[in-house]
């Protein structure tokens, strides 16, 4: 009798243990909207081991924005190899794609990175280079916005850097292959007007 009463307390454990690990990594998972980002669904192209393509979608307001992200082999800088919070760096690039119609999102991205006007849209668009520093891998959505390693997820936080000198701004954008989602996200208010200027160029 207390032999089967172990046993069923131990298989009632083991159910227990896995549905926590499954609550646990569900709720790791979840996408949780704010109004500082703007989220956008990741189509995967052809990649490498060096470089990771997708197709950015962003459905809104009847309007389907598309553009493609490349990012190339992002590695630790020699001084930072030795220390106890290693940033990686690469280059990447946004891509315009024929067809789109970008209006709300750009709209979007203006409330979002708080920028002060909505740039005009440019005759021709062409692809806007950047260098971008990963900032951690491994990753949850915070409730409030925001990335954390407690608990663990699959998201990576990227700094996007556009622009040189009194004309750079910077982005946040992280990103989740697992569940397929982007999100671009402010980084300061005082970067959202050129930061916008640069997102017109592409979108």
């Amino acid at each position: 009798m207390i032999r089967c009463a172990l046993v069923s307390f131990l298989a009632f454990a083991l159910v227990v243990s896995v549905a926590c690990k499954r609550v646990e990594q569900r709720v790791a998972e979840l996408h949780v909207p704010d109004d500082s980002s703007v989220t956008i669904d990741l189509v995967p192209l052809q990649s490498d081991s060096q470089s990771q393509r997708w197709m950015g979608v962003y459905v809104s307001g009847g309007k389907v924005a598309r553009f493609r992200i490349e990012l190339g082999p992002a590695k630790a800088a020699p001084a930072q190899i030795t220390s106890e919070f290693t940033f990686k760096f690469g280059e990447g690039r946004l891509l315009p794609e024929r067809g789109a119609d970008s209006s709300v999102l750009l709209a979007d991205l203006q409330k979002a990175l708080q920028a002060k006007t909505l740039p005009s849209t440019p005759p021709q668009k062409k692809t806007v280079p950047f260098p971008y520093a990963n900032l951690g891998d491994n990753l949850s959505q915070a409730g409030g916005g925001g990335l954390t390693q407690d608990p663990p997820g699959h998201w990576a936080a990227l700094k996007l850097f556009f622009g040189e000198g009194d004309q750079e701004s910077q982005v946040f954008l992280n990103i989740n292959s697992s569940i397929r989602k982007a999100q671009f996200a402010i980084k300061d208010p005082d970067y959202g007007n050129l930061a916008m200027a640069e997102f017109a160029k592409v979108l």
